[in-house]
Parts: C-alpha cells; structure tokens; sequence
C-alpha cells in the first residue's frame, strides 16, 4: 500500500501505456490533479494498492483513497463525484486469470496491514473495459444508482447523422445555427493552448452557476479546490496536446454560448461536463449544436465510442442511446464493516428505486429544489 501519489507514479504510468483495463477517469494526471485540489480539502489520503508479477513488472493499480465517516475507515476511489466510470488499472493478461479467491486474499492482506480500513467501496464500475472484463464484478455486487450511456462512433459522420436523426431535425437545427449566425460568425472549437482554457473554464463556471441555480441546486464547481482541479487538470500534459482533460466551445462572435469537456482514453470520448449560456441564445440549442460538432470532431480523429457519463437526460439519445450497466461493491475488511458495507448497499438499493420511479424522482428532485431554495432565503 502506498499513501503517495508519487511513489504510485511508476507503475501507474507503466499500466497506462500498456494494453490494460483503464477508463480515462483513472488517469494518473486526472486524479492527481483532484487529490491535489479536492481530495486534500476533503480530507481524503491516498491509500494505492499495486500487485507486480514474479518480475516486478506491475499488474494492477488500485486507485483509492482514504477517509473517515464517523467512526468508519473508507477506502474509495479517488475522483469522488468527478470521476463517471470506476475501476482498477489491470493488465489485460492478468485481469483474465483473477477470482473471487485471489481477490478475498488481497482483502485479507490489506486487512492484517495499517492503516486501518473498514470497507472498500467499489462504486460506478463498469463491467468490462477495452474488451476486458473487469475483475471485481466476480465480487458480490449489485446494479449501480445509475447507468452509463453511449455510443458507437463511425468514421462517415454524416452517415452517423442520417441513421441517428430525422430529416426535420436536421432542418431545425440548421434553421437555429442560421439564427445564430446573424448575431456573429459561428465557431466550433478546442481549447488549445492555456488562456484559451482559461476563457472556456469562465464562461462554463459563470454558466454552470446561473443553470444551477436556476434548478435549485448546490452548484458544485464552486466547492473548495473543484475550479482549480479542473483548470489544472485542463492545462496538464495541454502542451503536448493531451491534457487531462480536454475543453471544447460554441462562440458566436466573442461570445462562448455552450462549452463542452471530457476525457480521452483510447478510444473513447467521455463527456464530463457541459454548459450553455442563459440569455436569448439558449432558445437556439446552443448545447445540442455543439454536441453534434463534438462528435463530428471525434470521429475525423479516429475515436470509436462516445459516452455522456451516468444518468438520464433526452439529450444523450441522439448519440449515446446504449446503456451501460455499471455495478458497486462493497467489502467489509473489519467487524465494523460489516455493518458499515450492509448501511451503503441499502442507501445504494434505495436511491436506485428512487431513480427507477418517475414518480419518487419527480419528488426528490422537488424536495431538492425547496431545500436550496430555503438554504439561499438563509444566506
């Protein structure tokens, strides 16, 4: 077990350059940018778990993190709420060889070793990666609050467009991009360079802001370290045209209407974050227009599959209309686990029910919306 990010580095870095299971979520870059912003304010410790072969060469990373919740130890994956997909770094020839007997021997060992654990929690997992099962669904689990959505890119965008779309809805969203024209010229375009990343992360933050608000909730890229860890993790590895994470915006004229960001792994594109402005433009879709030109740019580089992270939204059927189940486990280490892991399953079990329901959602997201009302009339 290392408590070092730093230390962790080697072997990290060696699992991502081979053929391994590893979403773009568990990117050495992304979550030491969060550790470094988020995870220190919220009082998490790095707690990675590496397993070498007879060679010393690495064949899997844990990428957890460690914290107290009352008198309960956690150890979690680090990312928190940032962070869509969960899973370890496997190599390809070894994750196909690991069991629930090989797993249940790890745990005994990490349980016998400080500092103390409680319980995992393996939540938002994915069941198979880059054609790799993952190995923690041969652990006891059960179906995640939520699922993943996605879609097969092709390299005939506009094929892509034809099979996805009507006729109509081509039509109106030219009509709104006419609209919009006359107000400035229309660009599309990638953050590349740090001021431009800049300029895209203060139209989102301003944006975001207003759309939260609006709807009544807690915005959360104003909580401590979450606007300088996606601005860090935005500029990082930006010069050698990876960044961590990568920023694409709508303007018309100087003005940013919609922005877009996410991350890269493999082949794959996965949306993390999205606004779009809130004056007399959002009438024109902005969002969704620039949706259409994100895809567009991800198929002329090549990439194979799109997703637009976890939950429900009408805008993610257009290109993203799979579902993709993911699960969670949760493994008690300790006696006090056992209660602890048996309390997390049933919160998981409810809140999936709730989200099942139409009709309990429908309440919870209004409950939601009276609590921050009452906590702003506070303020």
């Amino acid at each position: 077990m290392l408590s070092e990010l730093a230390d962790a580095e080697p072997a990290w870095r060696t699992l991502e350059r081979e053929d391994s299971l590893l979403t773009p979520y568990q990117n050495f870059d992304f979550l030491a940018s969060w550790q470094r912003h988020v995870g220190c304010q919220l009082g998490v410790e790095p707690y990675i778990i590496i397993g070498s072969d007879e060679a010393g060469r690495p064949v899997f990373v844990w990428p957890l993190g460690r914290l107290r919740r009352g008198p309960v130890h956690v150890a979690q994956f680090l990312g928190g709420k940032h962070a869509n997909f969960n899973a370890g770094l496997w190599r390809r020839d070894f994750a196909v060889g690991v069991d629930r007997a090989m797993l249940r021997d790890l745990f005994a060992r990490l349980a016998a070793q400080p500092p103390r654990v409680d319980v995992l929690t393996f939540k938002n997992q994915p069941l198979a990666w880059n054609g790799i099962a993952n190995p923690f669904v041969t652990l006891p689990h059960q179906r995640s609050p939520n699922f993943g959505y996605r879609g097969v890119l092709t390299a005939d965008f506009d094929g892509l467009v034809q099979a996805a779309t009507s006729g109509a809805a081509r039509r109106k969203l030219r009509k709104k991009e006419r609209n919009l024209s006359r107000h400035g010229e229309l660009r599309y375009w990638r953050a590349q360079t740090s001021d431009e990343v800049r300029r895209v992360l203060d139209a989102f933050f301003a944006q975001k802001a207003t759309r939260m608000r609006e709807q009544g909730m807690t915005d959360v890229f104003a909580l401590p370290g979450v606007r300088d860890f996606v601005t860090a993790a935005s500029i990082s590895g930006l010069a050698a045209g990876q960044p961590a994470i990568e920023l694409y915006a709508f303007s018309v004229g100087n003005i940013i209407v919609a922005t877009y960001g996410g991350v890269v792994g493999g082949d794959r594109f996965c949306a993390m974050l999205n606004s779009i402005i809130g004056n007399e433009f959002a009438s024109e879709s902005p969002g969704e227009l620039l949706l259409f030109q994100l895809v567009r740019m991800c198929c002329e580089r090549g990439l194979r599959m799109f997703d637009l992270g976890v939950g429900e939204a009408g805008y993610k059927n257009t290109f993203c209309g799979e579902a993709e189940p993911l699960f969670d486990a949760f493994v008690p280490l300790t006696p006090l686990g056992h209660g602890a892991a048996a309390a997390l399953a049933a919160t998981a079990v409810l809140k999936r029910r709730i989200k099942d329901s139409p009709l309990l959602w429908a309440f919870a997201r209004k409950l939601r919306r009276q609590v921050y009302a009452a906590r702003a009339r506070e303020e």
